[in-house]
């Protein structure tokens, strides 16, 4: 049994990446662009700030020129060395303040971004655990990685710097062009000729990226949740000596995402050089016509030289402006599958009249109910049963037969389809989820420990919990003497996927983080099916004194474990085939005597 979300190898391959291509990504969306937006309110006034240091260095941009043209033209020409000093100190001034303009504006924004991204990537995290466990049987964990990764990292890159480098853009090019028309309108005409050029091949990138860039996001996403199944199965892989293959596999995923980036790329290889090419092209124009200009004495040498310097200004804002529309087209893409999630409401959620679960008695009531994970397939059938205040209830019966939907129901993992389920007489529905998990105590089969120390796991459900209480809870579950041992003690560090402590000392330490959680109500898988026969001593001894005077509810895989629980459950198809106690159970000669007379022959041949 295991209370952990699937990871995706239930379903279909790949079945999560038809979901990632029906984002089209639009060119522009308000309602995206909007929602957001609100990240960067927080810091409109630094935004505003940075707005105004552009305009700064864009006026700087359009000023440069004209002081060239200035020296040349009054200066130079006329032989004026003391006006060619002030201009050279004002040349100097102007780079200098366009320096700390712009060192200040990109301190600004780089900041910005990194606000804006941990604030997201906090809400899409917080969101993610408000879903339902039906979401996560839904979604693999790549692609829930790429949404909190890549799409957020777009969408913020767009937020902090894409925005005010549009602007800043588009001010540069429209104020180069009038300045342009203002210094001499014809050659102004002459130089912007090549403007539709520009366009056109603007908008036929744009067209042929989209999907380009589509691609990689997506190629991308798969191989993040590719490399996440991987890794995380590595000890199977390695068990059963299956390196190359998957080591073949990851390689296929890992040669689309290449085959996607090197097509992006070539895009962007022949898009660069053809605006260089076209801006080159207007660059000679200036020469010839200015330069027959200049030779004619119908233009001056300072003019032609400003032209030029103008013309490099007024291509590179064009060049920025498709590549930011790149990123404006990704951030709509991510915004859309992101904002997906963050509207998406839990299918398991507070009614608006729930209750807090305060003082609990422990009675439990299943009153028929029926649930099924996917329509049309039913996994427990009109199951009704109870258990006191107090008591014992186990779970027994051949694997898929619905006894941990049982135990997730009673948890509200889930809802049920039909019927209802209480706790002292009130249905679970109307009670904040919070509190009735507070009442709750798991023990499951697998046990899953965080990375942090060992004293931090124990009081994990309990956190304002004291030193000398985690000790007490940890001599409790019988888990101090092992936890002495260690070097470092109740401050020893969990490893990732618990590798530093084995399997039987994780179960301990779950205990004892249950022990000292002190819940009115106890789920308990198989605690002991996967340990030691000295270890499975020690989790049975501390279990017992755990269950005393509390409600309890046993899902048994071994019928040894569950001779002393007051009642029995046989489920087989999702339906209860048999109830009763043990010996009654076994004098009935049902389904419950077969499993026991299997399991003892299977233990005697053993």
């Amino acid at each position: 049994m295991s209370f952990g979300f699937n990871t995706g190898a239930g379903m279909p391959r790949h079945l999560h990446m038809a979901r990632q291509e029906d984002a089209t990504g639009k060119v522009f969306d308000w309602n995206i662009t909007r929602r957001m937006a609100q990240y960067i309110e927080p810091y409109k006034g630094r935004m505003l700030f940075a707005v105004v240091l552009m305009l700064i260095g864009s006026g700087l941009a359009l000023l440069t020129p004209y002081l060239v043209k200035t020296t040349i033209d009054q200066y130079i020409a006329e032989g004026n060395s003391g006006g060619l000093v002030l201009m050279a100190f004002a040349m100097l001034g102007t780079y200098a303040v366009d320096f700390v303009t712009s060192w200040r504006r990109r301190y600004i924004l780089q900041y910005v971004g990194a606000e804006v991204l941990r604030a997201m990537r906090s809400d899409l995290f917080a969101h993610y655990q408000k879903l339902s466990m039906s979401y996560y049987h839904r979604e693999g964990v790549g692609t829930l990685i790429s949404r909190m990764l890549s799409d957020v990292g777009v969408i913020n890159e767009l937020l902090s710097q894409g925005i005010i480098n549009v602007l800043t853009d588009v001010l540069v090019l429209a104020s180069t062009i009038v300045v342009m028309l203002l210094i001499d309108v014809r050659l102004a005409l002459l130089t912007l000729s090549v403007i539709p050029l520009m366009v056109i091949v603007t908008l036929v990138f744009a067209r042929r990226s989209r999907v380009a860039y589509r691609r990689t996001r997506l190629t991308a996403s798969t191989l993040t949740g590719r490399l996440a199944e991987d890794l995380g199965a590595m000890r199977v892989t390695q068990a059963f000596s299956e390196e190359e293959r998957k080591s073949r596999e990851f390689d296929g995923v890992n040669r689309d995402n290449r085959d996607a980036n090197v097509s992006a790329i070539s895009l962007s290889s022949v898009f660069t050089p053809v605006l260089e090419l076209l801006s080159t092209l207007a660059t000679c124009i200036i020469l010839w016509f200015g330069g027959r200009a200049v030779m004619d004495n119908a233009l001056t040498l300072g003019t032609m030289v400003a032209f030029l310097s103008y013309t490099s200004r007024l291509f590179q804002p064009v060049l920025e402006l498709s590549m930011i529309f790149n990123t404006w087209q990704a951030a709509m893409a991510g915004g859309e599958r992101v904002l997906e999630i963050l509207d998406m409401e839990p299918d398991v959620r507070d009614a608006d009249d729930a209750v807090e679960l305060q003082t609990v008695q422990g009675h439990i009531r299943f009153q028929d109910v029926s649930f099924a994970y996917l329509p049309e397939e039913p996994v427990l059938k009109h199951v009704d049963f109870e258990i006191a205040a107090g008591k014992t209830v186990a779970l027994v019966g051949p694997t898929g037969a619905g006894k941990t939907t049982i135990a997730s129901l009673m948890m509200r993992l889930y809802d049920v389809n039909e019927g209802a389920i209480l706790i002292d007489g009130i249905d679970i529905r109307k009670i904040t989820q919070a509190s009735l998990r507070r009442q709750l105590g798991v023990v499951p089969q697998e046990p899953f420990l965080f990375q942090g120390s060992i004293a931090y796991n124990i009081a994990f459900g309990r956190p304002d919990a004291t030193r000398e209480q985690v000790i007490e809870a940890a001599v409790a579950a019988n888990a101090h003497d092992f936890i002495s041992r260690l070097p470092e003690g109740y401050d020893t560090e969990i490893m990732e996927s618990s590798s530093n402590v084995s399997l039987g000392q994780r179960q301990l330490i779950c205990l004892a983080r249950v022990i000292l959680a002190s819940p009115r109500i106890l789920v308990l898988d198989e605690a002991t099916s996967s340990v030691d026969l000295r270890t499975e001593g020690l989790i049975q001894d501390a279990l017992e004194r755990l269950m005393s005077e509390r409600t309890s509810l046993v899902i048994a895989h071994r019928l040894a474990t569950v001779q002393r629980a007051d009642t029995i459950l046989v489920i087989d198809h999702g339906e209860i085939v048999e109830r009763g106690t043990h010996a009654e159970l076994l004098e009935g000669g049902g389904v419950y005597a077969n499993l026991y007379r299997t399991q003892f022959l299977m233990a005697e041949a053993a």
